[in-house]
Parts: structure tokens; sequence; C-alpha cells
């Protein structure tokens, strides 16, 4: 995807906090591939976010999940939206409100993720006995590091979410892509560097897809697709907020 540039004078092509982001979230990748081969450590299960009913969760999670990525592809394909979107914002909000809406957008992203898992394992756990439920919470973090889970379908499901990691930074990318599309919601982007659309159009049709897939494939496919779309929907109640001001201070831009 490529976009219609938006460069006018003063503007950094790479501004201080979306720079920093590259590079903590490169070294984040470097040390996941590193520590786990020199030491064993699995720095997911450390720094992953967990769910909050999992004796795995710790409260820093919320923010240092956002900094770890499943491969190369997943770390190339967010730092590269990160980049392409989050140095105009930057340049146009300045560091400090960047900075602040990226870790909103991405601790909101991870907020909506967990209540759907509350409501998954809430409807999975209302069916099973007491025991199953203690099996699972006793000895299911040992079985996964076995790479291995339970035969029962329901106990394997309800492990899977007890003690599966939540890892990346797309809640907080789609954020950012939200913020552009409302921003510039005329600036002409071209998918797959060939086909035009609005910014707006295109934001619409991705969170249209994001929302289908998850509620069609809620366990289906390991990509957190609520995630996504809380990233958008706490972007969007930022941008209100923020825009509640004079009109000579109005964020939004068409061009």
């Amino acid at each position: 995807m490529a976009l219609q540039q938006y460069s006018p004078s003063g503007f950094k092509y790479l501004p201080p906090v979306v720079k920093n982001l590259l590079i903590l979230n490169g070294l984040f990748y470097l040390a996941t591939l590193g520590i786990g081969q020199a030491f064993k450590i699995d720095l997911t299960d450390i720094l992953g976010l967990h769910y909050f009913g999992s004796p795995l969760f710790k409260p820093y999670q919320l923010i240092s999940y956002m900094f770890l990525h499943g491969s190369f592809m997943h770390l190339f394909f967010n730092m590269f939206a990160l980049w392409m979107f989050g140095y105009i914002l930057e340049n146009v909000w300045g560091p400090k409100k960047f900075l602040i809406y990226f870790l909103i957008t991405g601790v909101g992203a991870v907020l909506i993720q967990m209540l759907i898992y509350y409501f998954q394992i809430s409807h999975l756990e209302a069916s099973m006995s007491a025991e199953k439920i203690t099996m699972v919470m006793e000895d299911g973090y040992k079985i996964m590091l076995q790479n291995k889970n339970f035969m029962d379908p329901q106990m394997a499901d309800l492990n899977a979410l007890y003690n599966t990691s939540c890892i990346g930074a797309s809640g907080a990318v789609f954020g950012i892509l939200l913020a552009f599309g409302m921003l510039f919601p005329n600036t002409m982007l071209y998918v797959y560097f060939a086909i035009p659309i609005k910014a707006k159009w295109f934001v619409m049709i991705y969170g249209a897809i994001e929302l289908i897939s998850g509620v069609s494939n809620v366990e289906g496919d390991n990509v957190a697709h609520f995630a996504h779309l809380g990233g958008m929907l706490f972007g969007f109640i930022l941008i209100k907020l923020w825009n509640r001001k004079p009109k000579s201070d109005n964020f939004y831009e068409q061009f």
C-alpha cells in the first residue's frame, strides 16, 4: 500500500516517537529470539498479555505486549504501517499527543479483547464441571509448555484462553489507521500500489472486514480481530474528545 504523500514544510519522515517505537519493537524482537535461544526463556510468557484471570497475568503486560511480535512478517507489517501513517500524525499532533494516542489505543485494544475472552470463558465454564475447571487452572500451563493440550475440546479451549498470550502492536496500529482516516479522509491510498481508494473508505472497509472476521471466526485463525476493532474504537473516542475544541483548533483536514 502507498499513500499520496502529505509533506508540508517542517515535516519529518522519522519523528522521535515513531523512530523510537520502531527501534524498541526491533530490539524486543531480537531479544525474544536471542534470549529464547540462549537461556530457554519465552519472553512472550513474561511480557505478552494474558487473560486477567490467569495466574500468568501481570499489570505491566498491558503495555509490554505491544512490543512483542510472533514473526518477522508480523513485525514488518506493523512497523511499516506505524511509519507510513504514524509519522504524519506525529508531525500534526506532536510527539507527546501521538505517544498518548498510541498507548491508549494499544491498551484499549486488549481491554476489548479481554472482554471477548471473558464472555468466551464464562460460556465455557458454565457448561463444565468444577473438577475440569480446576484441572485446567492447575495443570493447563504445564501442559501448554509441552506444546500439548487437553483432549477434551472444552478444556482445551479454556486452557488456550487462560494460558495463551496476546502480543503485537496491531491494536495501536489500527488506531493509527483510524486516526489517519478521520483526520485526512480524502487522502488517496493505493492498495497494492495500484488500486486508488480514499482513506475514509479504506478504514471503513477494513473495519467491516475485521468485524466480520471476528464474529465468524473468533477462535479459528489466531488473529485478535476484536483487539484491532478495540484500537479503532478507543482511537475514535479519543479523537472525538480531543476535538471538542473551538473550530479553529479542529484536527480535521481534507486534501
